[in-house]
């Protein structure tokens, strides 16, 4: 952090450590998360490069990796499904806090909950981060701003505050009625209304769990949509990379 101070590069503190500061829920990790601006991924893995570390593009669409021993630092600047960029919003909506005894900025907590709302791997389901941020912080979330980050997947959101309420019966005031209602109004508008695009969102959630949807039942992957920041070498490689346990359980056919 001092290093990436001193060369003037922006960077936000994610990962266990926001959690652990927003939530009080600590864990054990092998890495330390940040999140920095895709276009400055390159100058932060020279400069460690410089000091003898070993640095890779291990998913050159969303993630490098700084490695220091046993130990490694993520450098994050979107999304696995290529979407949530992190612009230069997220560091002017930054929590001033001290990590490690140094000052730094933590990521706020609507960007948090959107990163971590598209998670639903088998092996890796982030719902429940999403769950005790929304507790610890939901008085002084800004939920226009999160519904606005969100967009068009405003259902992934309504599905979590669902699972909200459901998690905390006696905490549900605390996301704002009008706003679980205006969400249920377009979810029952939407519900009546013809879709002809007939593609597959679940990838967006899972890069396993739903690819025999696009290869066997001919729906189109939504990754292809032009909002997401990923390519169709850098799909191949994040498919490829999908741990053997999950891999294992996906649906097959002759």
């Amino acid at each position: 952090m001092r290093r990436l101070d001193d060369a003037d590069v922006p960077f936000l503190i994610g990962g266990a450590y926001a959690m652990a500061l927003y939530t009080r829920i600590k864990r054990e990790t092998k890495d330390f998360d940040i999140y920095v601006r895709a276009k400055d991924v390159d100058l932060i893995l020279n400069l460690f490069r410089e000091t003898g570390h070993r640095v890779k593009r291990t998913h050159p669409h969303w993630l490098a990796k700084i490695f220091c021993g046993e130990h490694l630092m993520d450098v994050i600047y979107r999304a696995g499904n290529g979407l949530c960029d992190v612009d230069d919003s997220w560091l002017e909506r930054a929590q001033r806090r001290e990590a490690l005894g140094l000052p730094v900025r933590i990521a706020a907590p609507e960007e948090l909950i959107w990163m971590k709302a598209y998670i639903m791997e088998r092996e890796r389901y982030d719902g429940a981060d999403v769950a005790h941020l929304l507790l610890s912080c939901a008085d002084r979330i800004d939920w226009k701003h999160l519904l606005a980050r969100f967009g068009e997947d405003w259902r992934v959101l309504l599905s979590h505050l669902v699972l909200f309420g459901f998690i905390y019966p006696t905490e549900r005031h605390r996301v704002p009625p009008a706003f679980v209602e205006k969400l249920c109004d377009w979810l029952r508008a939407e519900q009546i209304l013809p879709e002809t695009k007939r593609e597959c969102r679940g990838t967006l959630l899972s890069r396993a769990q739903y690819l025999f949807d696009v290869e066997k039942h001919g729906f189109r992957d939504a990754r292809l949509d032009a909002r997401c920041q990923i390519s169709a070498k850098d799909l191949g490689s994040w498919t490829a990379d999908i741990p053997e346990e999950s891999a294992a359980r996906i649906p097959r056919t002759n």
